[in-house]
């Protein structure tokens, strides 16, 4: 028997959640799908000293802050089990274990999973965008002596064989493990950072307060993406916040590389055609998505993209939330994605009166 639902929400992440918390409000009848066995299985398998940017204040989803210091930086681990409470708290109906192995249409949709098939008016995909791998191709020209691990994968210095080690990316995920590498001094590897553009760090707090407080007053986090605003931050440099990488450069005990374009054997070898001999490279080199379990050919355009308007598809009833630039800057935040949830659910229970 299929079981009729007027939503299906896809994924228990922070997107999810938020949606959610929002469509419970609404009265219509939902339940969310997770294909992991736990809520925040994905924040927990990061590597250990993963932490936020952002304080407790700005890390909450609606309806139940963050616990603790409100000023103070949360752990991976401090997030995995926020959202396995709020899920608990908020008493959302949730199935854990149940992937989805297919996302088609007929009259209704219909979610493909192990325990059979669900049907639902309307659907919110809130898989977010940490889903598959991105690594470059030429990383299988290196030797197999050379230890490689994708940032997901990496989880302390302990993983790493003496020597060179090279961090791929210069993102925050990429800033970090830098960081805790030169720190280590379990022995005595040179630390290298490639980059492929300019990095612009930023303090994470101003006369005592977090820079996030003023990013909020100045609306920077939640300015649309058409707006003079959004169009100008999109075009800023990656931003790293904190400034220990930068003292760590200046001292050296982090060498920036040039953006790496090739391998060969145990060496890589940048844009700028200068090549070092390495033992581990850990590339920081983000994620692509997944999207092909969605079996609906009017949701992505020519190049495979998802095609939407602020989430909302032009496939009627089809939803996204948590996007990377969904409507703003903090789309895909975890404090900021609650207000694109609110946007879908509203837009979703009108068109469902």
């Amino acid at each position: 028997m299929i079981h009729m639902y007027d939503v299906l929400i896809i994924g228990a992440g922070q997107a999810g959640l938020a949606a959610a918390y929002f469509l419970k409000k609404s009265g219509l009848s939902f339940i969310i799908l997770e294909a992991a066995a736990s809520i925040g299985d994905s924040w927990r398998r990061r590597y250990d000293s993963l932490q936020l940017f952002t304080p407790r204040r700005y890390d909450g989803l609606p309806g139940m802050p963050l616990e603790g210091n409100q000023n103070g930086l949360p752990s991976k681990d401090e997030i995995a089990d926020y959202l396995e409470a709020y899920a608990t708290k908020m008493a959302l109906p949730l199935k854990l274990n149940s992937r989805v192995k297919r996302l088609w249409r007929e009259v209704h949709f219909k979610a493909e999973t192990a325990d059979g098939v669900l049907e639902a008016r309307s659907v919110i995909v809130g898989t977010g965008p940490f889903q598959v791998k991105n690594v470059p191709s030429f990383s299988s020209l290196l030797s197999e002596g050379v230890n490689q691990l994708h940032s997901s994968e990496y989880l302390s210095p302990n993983q790493l064989s003496p020597g060179n080690t090279i961090v791929v990316g210069g993102g925050n995920s990429g800033a970090q493990i830098a960081v805790e590498l030169a720190k280590d001094r379990a022995d005595d590897r040179a630390v290298y950072l490639s980059i492929a553009r300019d990095i612009s760090f930023m303090p994470l707090h101003v006369m005592n307060r977090s820079i996030f407080w003023y990013f909020e007053k100045l609306g920077f986090l939640r300015a649309n993406k058409q707006s003079s605003i959004g169009k100008w931050l999109k075009k800023q440099p990656e931003q790293v916040y904190g400034f220990e990488l930068k003292q760590l450069m200046k001292k050296g005990e982090v060498k920036v590389f040039s953006r790496i374009m090739n391998a060969n054997g145990n060496r890589v070898i940048g844009e700028d055609g200068n090549e070092i001999e390495v033992k581990n490279v850990i590339w920081a080199t983000g994620f692509k998505r997944d999207d092909q379990w969605i079996d609906i050919h009017d949701a992505f355009d020519s190049h495979g993209l998802i095609k939407h308007i602020e989430g909302v598809s032009p496939v009627k009833g089809l939803y996204f939330v948590g996007l990377p630039w969904q409507t703003s800057r903090g789309s895909a935040l975890l404090g900021w994605v609650k207000y694109d949830a609110q946007k879908i659910v509203d837009h979703l229970a009108l068109t469902n009166n």
